[in-house]
C-alpha cells in the first residue's frame, strides 16, 4: 500500500463523502417508498395498487439501466450521482404538492403518482453504477471486502431509519410533510456528491454504445460465479419479498397505523445492520459461496414464518431475521462484484447487477400484488418463500464454482 493511501476505509475522506451520499439517497428513497405505499393504499384500498408501484418504477429503470452504466463508464461518474439526486428532490416536491391537493383532487391523483414514481426509476438507474464506479476509484483493492461491509451498514441504516422516519412523519404531520423530508435528504445527497473530488481516468474505449453494453453483458453471462450470485439474489427477492404487502398486513392482519408500517419496514434492516457490523470485523473469506446459499435459504424460511406469525412483534422479529440473512447475501455479493469486475466495466456491470437485483425488488412487488389478489395475502407470501428456497437448490446445483467459492480465490 502506498503511504498516501489511508490504512482503513473510514480514514479516507473521499470514502466518507461517498458514504454520506449513499445514506442520504437511501433515506430519501426509503421515506418516499413508505409514503407512496401508504398514500396509494389510502386512495385505492387495493393490494394490486401496491404492486403497481413497483411496476411503475421498474419499467423506466429497466429501460434506462444499461445506458446509464455505459454513460457512467464513459463520462463523469460524480455528476450522474448529482443528477439522480436532483431528480429525486423534484419528484418528492411534486408528490408533496399532489398530497396537499394543490395540483389534483384525491380521486384523480393515482395516475400522476405512478408517473412520478416512474421518474424515480429513471433516477435510480444512475445511482448504483455511480456509487460502484466511485467506490473503486476512492479505495485500494485490498480494502474492498471491509469497505463493502461498511457500505452495507450505511445502506441498512438508511433502510432502518428511513421507513421509521417516513411512518413517524406521516403520523405526526401528514403525507405532504413526509414527502418534503424525502426531498431534503435527496438534496443532502446531491451536496455530498458535489463535495466529492476524485480524478476519473479518461475513457479510452471508442466502442459504439450497443457494442459496449454487449461487452458488459458477455462478461457477466460468461462468469459463473457472478452470474450465479446475481441470479440467486434476483429470484430470491423476486419471489421472497413481502415488503410491498406490508401496508395490507398492517391494515388487515395487525390493525396498526402508519407507525407500525415504519417499524415493519425497518425490521429487516435492523438485522442487516447487525450483520454488517459483524462483517466489518469478520469478513467472509472461507466458504463464501456456501454461506451465501445458506443465507438466501434462511431468508426464504423467515419469510414463510412471517406470513404465518399473526402477531405484530413476532412478525417484526422474523423480518429482522430475514434482514440478517439478506445482510450476509448483500455483503458477499457486493464483494464478489467489486473483486471480479475490471475497472473499465464497472458502470456497465453495476447496471446489469441493478437489473438483476434492483429491478427484482419492483417486479417482486408487482408479483406480490398479483399473487395476493389471486391466492390471498398470507398464501401468496408463503408461496414466495417456498419459491426462494427452490431457487437456492437450483443455483447450488447449476453453479458449482459459486458453491465452492472462497473469497481469497478472487484477490
Amino acid at each position: 500500500m502506498t503511504p498516501d493511501v489511508p490504512s482503513y476505509p473510514l480514514h479516507n475522506p473521499a470514502f466518507l463523502k461517498l458514504l454520506a451520499f449513499r445514506v442520504s439517497i437511501t433515506f430519501s428513497y426509503q421515506i418516499m417508498a413508505v409514503v407512496v405505499g401508504w398514500h396509494i393504499f389510502q386512495i385505492t384500498r387495493d393490494p394490486l395498487s401496491l404492486g403497481l408501484i413497483g411496476l411503475a418504477e421498474v419499467i423506466p429503470y429497466f429501460c434506462t439501466a444499461l445506458f446509464a452504466g455505459y454513460a457512467v463508464d464513459h463520462y463523469s461518474r460524480r455528476m450522474f450521482g448529482v443528477m439522480a439526486s436532483v431528480v429525486l428532490v423534484i419528484n418528492a416536491l411534486v408528490l408533496a404538492a399532489i398530497a396537499a391537493g394543490w395540483l389534483l383532487r384525491a380521486n384523480e391523483s393515482s395516475l400522476f403518482i405512478y408517473a412520478s414514481i416512474a421518474c424515480v426509476g429513471f433516477a435510480r438507474a444512475f445511482i448504483g453504477p455511480s456509487y460502484s464506479a466511485l467506490f473503486a476509484l476512492v479505495l485500494p483493492r485490498q480494502q474492498f471486502a471491509r469497505a463493502a461491509s461498511i457500505g452495507s451498514v450505511v445502506l441498512q441504516t438508511g433502510l432502518v431509519l428511513g421507513p421509521a422516519i417516513g411512518g413517524g412523519v406521516i403520523a405526526l404531520a401528514g403525507i405532504s410533510a413526509a414527502y418534503a423530508v424525502s426531498a431534503l435528504f435527496a438534496l443532502a445527497a446531491a451536496i455530498a456528491m458535489l463535495a466529492l473530488k476524485v480524478k476519473q481516468p479518461p475513457a479510452t474505449d471508442s466502442t459504439p454504445v450497443f457494442a459496449s453494453i454487449g461487452q458488459g453483458l458477455r462478461f457477466v453471462f460468461n462468469n459463473q460465479i457472478m452470474l450465479g450470485a446475481q441470479a440467486l439474489d434476483m429470484f430470491a427477492v423476486l419471489f421472497g419479498g413481502a415488503v410491498a404487502m406490508l401496508p395490507m398486513f398492517i391494515h388487515d392482519v395487525f390493525n396498526y397505523g402508519p407507525e407500525g408500517l415504519g417499524i415493519l419496514r425497518a425490521a429487516p434492516a435492523v438485522g442487516a445492520i447487525a450483520t454488517g457490523l459483524w462483517l466489518t470485523r469478520h469478513p467472509v473469506n472461507r466458504h463464501a459461496g456456501r454461506i451465501l446459499l445458506i443465507a438466501v435459504a434462511g431468508f426464504g424460511f423467515s419469510i414463510i414464518a412471517f406470513a404465518l406469525s399473526g402477531n405484530f412483534w413476532l412478525a417484526a422479529f422474523l423480518l429482522m431475521i430475514s434482514g440478517i440473512c439478506d445482510g450476509v447475501s448483500v455483503v458477499v455479493r457486493s464483494t464478489i462484484m467489486q473483486l471480479v469486475t475490471p475497472d473499465e466495466l464497472r458502470g456497465r456491470v453495476s447496471a446489469i447487477n441493478g437489473i438483476f437485483i434492483g429491478s427484482s425488488n419492483e417486479l417482486g412487488a408487482f408479483e406480490s400484488g398479483v399473487m395476493a389478489r389471486l391466492l390471498g395475502l398470507v398464501p401468496s407470501v408463503i408461496f414466495g418463500g417456498v419459491m426462494t428456497i427452490t431457487v437456492v437448490g437450483v443455483v447450488a446445483k447449476w453453479a458449482p464454482k459459486l458453491r465452492r467459492l472462497s473469497m481469497r480465490d478472487l484477490y
